[in-house]
């Protein structure tokens, strides 16, 4: 085992103070997290928070048995620079780099392996979870918490300590982009993808796509590999959405093919002038990341400038649309035509998605024989004169729930809700809350994620 000697004494006093704290909080007041960054899209007003200082490292690394003990405010930047050393990665490694382990299985992450690896989730052995009772259980122990946890969004409690699977990698990645012209052309081989982990006679390590109209389709396939005769950087000037369209091949290192996403927010960048040239050489390079560009927008949602801005321009308002959401790879043609009908956002971020095994997760119930696809789009739409705030969002709701499809909850949701518990295991859920948080300490699922 590796990294710190004093990591387990830090980590312990780290978990005596967070269970201090919720001790300390009046019954009644609400509870959350303290952390300096966040990826949810739900900017709303919080009362106290509990520190989670010290909660945020990487406690071992075991080569040999390919795992690692993680504090669950751990981001996955810090995770992945102590086990890419190793030759090592977590099995799914979300796009963003100050996304925290602890977050992505309780609130869900996905990225190009998934296609083979399903979740984050998926490749949790343990954890240590701080329940609403103030108890630190053992999932080893309490099989139905670790079950509950993805999807709960810390209402049934915290995950303090994290074991994982990694998985071995090679220093490079050979990318391969493949262009389709029909949303049917790219399902099939999204399916065939995930069924053979083959596409055209070649081994495929990573999958994603990119569709930048009706038209014009993407898939992106990446193969691990020992050596490249050269190496593209979309660390500076060079913006690695655009490269899709331009180069059937690239290269890139293992460490920047898992943040080739992150130095533009995928492709949101934009919306802020940081992929101008002039503007891109005078930012400097250590702002180019997801979490300054998030708390941008947490800013502009703050002083209401877009709206503002939308209005002055003759619209109702600014509807934000910052989603990602599953549809069966064979209802994917269907999803994507309404969408470019009555949403018109582009581009869009396919990822293929296959749980891993038949294992019951009841608060994102999906299909074990069945590969969805995760459709991302992150943009704003103007509303027109007498449409509700929420108008765009509850359309793609609708449609989904229409396509057997549901989406992730860390931004704007509408469901009502018995669709609500239809979709995220209502009944189950309210069974896991009676036992682990019996009085309501932590918030409800529903209040959290769509009344707030």
């Amino acid at each position: 085992m590796t990294v710190g000697a004093d990591a387990g004494i830090a980590h312990r006093e780290a978990v005596d103070a967070v269970r201090r704290g919720l001790a300390e909080l009046p019954p009644d007041a609400p509870v959350r997290l303290r952390k300096k960054t966040s990826n949810l899209f739900r900017f709303r007003d919080g009362g106290g928070g509990l520190a989670v200082d010290g909660l945020d490292r990487v406690l071992s690394v075991d080569p040999e048995a390919r795992t690692a003990d993680v504090a669950g405010m751990t981001t996955y930047e810090d995770l992945v620079a102590t086990t890419l050393p190793h030759g090592l990665m977590p099995l799914v490694v979300p796009q963003l780099k100050t996304i925290t382990l602890g977050g992505a299985v309780v609130g869900l992450g996905i990225e190009s392996t998934s296609f083979r690896d399903g979740l984050p989730h998926e490749s949790v052995i343990e954890a240590d979870v701080l329940t609403g009772t103030g108890e630190i259980l053992s999932t080893v122990d309490h099989s139905d918490l670790l079950a509950g946890l993805p999807n709960s969004y810390g209402t049934l409690g915290y995950a303090l300590r994290l074991r994982i699977e990694l998985a071995p990698v090679h220093p490079f990645v050979r990318l391969r982009h493949i262009r389709f012209d029909t949303a049917e052309e790219t399902a099939s081989a999204l399916a065939e993808i995930t069924a053979t982990g083959r596409w055209a006679g070649e081994r495929v390590d990573f999958c994603d796509g990119t569709v930048f109209s009706p038209q014009e389709h993407y898939l992106s396939l990446g193969e691990m590999v020992d050596t490249a005769p050269y190496l593209s950087d979309y660390t500076g000037q060079g913006i690695y959405y655009r490269s899709i369209q331009d180069r059937d091949s690239d290269f890139l290192t293992i460490h920047d093919y898992l943040w080739r996403w992150d130095t533009d927010w995928f492709w949101c960048s934009r919306a802020l002038g940081v992929q101008n040239p002039a503007v891109r050489r005078l930012w400097p390079s250590r702002y180019r990341r997801s979490d300054v560009y998030r708390r941008l927008v947490a800013l502009d949602r703050r002083l209401g400038l877009s709206q503002a801005l939308a209005r002055r321009n003759g619209a109702a308002g600014v509807e934000p649309i910052i989603q990602d959401v599953e549809v069966p790879v064979d209802r994917l043609p269907g999803f994507l035509e309404f969408f470019h009908r009555e949403i018109g956002i582009s581009p869009v971020w396919l990822c293929p998605l296959k749980q891993r095994d038949g294992r019951a997760w009841p608060l994102y119930p999906l299909d074990p024989a069945t590969t969805y696809v995760n459709v991302g789009f992150w943009s704003d739409a103007e509303l027109a004169p007498g449409q509700a705030p929420d108008h765009h969002n509850r359309r793609i709701e609708e449609v989904l729930m229409d396509l057997d499809g549901h989406k992730s909850l860390y931004s704007t949701s509408s469901y009502r809700r018995e669709e609500f518990d239809a979709l995220y295991g209502g009944a189950t859920y309210r069974e896991l809350k009676a036992r682990y948080d019996p009085d309501g300490r932590l918030p409800d699922l529903y209040t959290k994620t769509v009344t707030g």
